[in-house]
């Protein structure tokens, strides 16, 4: 009787020893789970509106031809498998802008998010504090794209955008450890031009 109480008391306590080791190894895995999701990768993709229609509007929206390349961002997007994962739109206020990120934002049924052009620190804090280890587009102009890479510590050797030059994709990726890396893609039809400058609120710039 004796050995059989033992018996039962030994396998009762393999049977302990398993489930502790089960809870234990799944509250590992969900912690680790956790911390990587919290600590992945953050990618911005970067663009600058498509083209746009005369100066002489004061808030012009999109050419034809700027319509065609707003939607063949998205196609490429799609293409490439990106568009599933991205998490957040960011636009500048302008037609423009919000126009070249709306075949996205229709693609995902995502809203798009308004940022102030002026203020690279406000919109750089408020991704990386609300999206951190997720996809997010942010559509800018000719020279704000290059001050909020240069902010994020993205390659120093992308070279200005030209007046004409409508066709660049820019991905940073901010790992939460290590390096962060800056990859140049291009889309639609190739530019041609030189730079130019107009004014905008007050500051000069190349748009």
């Amino acid at each position: 009787m004796a050995n059989g109480k033992t018996e039962k008391d030994r396998r009762r306590r393999r049977r302990r020893r398993r489930i502790q080791a089960i809870v234990i190894y799944t509250a590992i895995a969900i912690g680790l789970a956790w911390f990587f999701e919290s600590q992945a990768t953050t990618t911005m993709i970067f663009v600058r509106h498509a083209e746009r229609a005369g100066p002489s509007a004061d808030d012009p929206g999109l050419t034809p031809a700027g319509q065609r390349r707003a939607a063949e961002l998205a196609r490429q997007l799609v293409d490439a498998d990106v568009v599933a994962g991205v998490d957040a739109i960011y636009s500048t206020p302008f037609r423009r802008t919000r126009e070249t990120a709306q075949p996205v934002a229709d693609a995902l049924d995502l809203p798009i998010n308004i940022y102030d052009p002026a203020d690279n620190e406000a919109v750089l804090q408020t991704i990386l504090r609300n999206h951190k280890g997720k996809i997010i587009l942010i559509v800018g102009h000719s020279n704000t794209v290059p001050t909020l890479m240069a902010d994020l510590g993205a390659s120093k050797k992308v070279p200005p955008i030209a007046e004409m030059e409508y066709d660049n994709i820019y991905i940073v990726s901010i790992p939460w450890f290590g390096k962060t890396k800056t990859i140049r893609l291009r889309f639609g039809e190739p530019y041609t031009g030189e730079p130019a400058e107009e004014e905008f609120e007050g500051v000069k710039m190349t748009e």
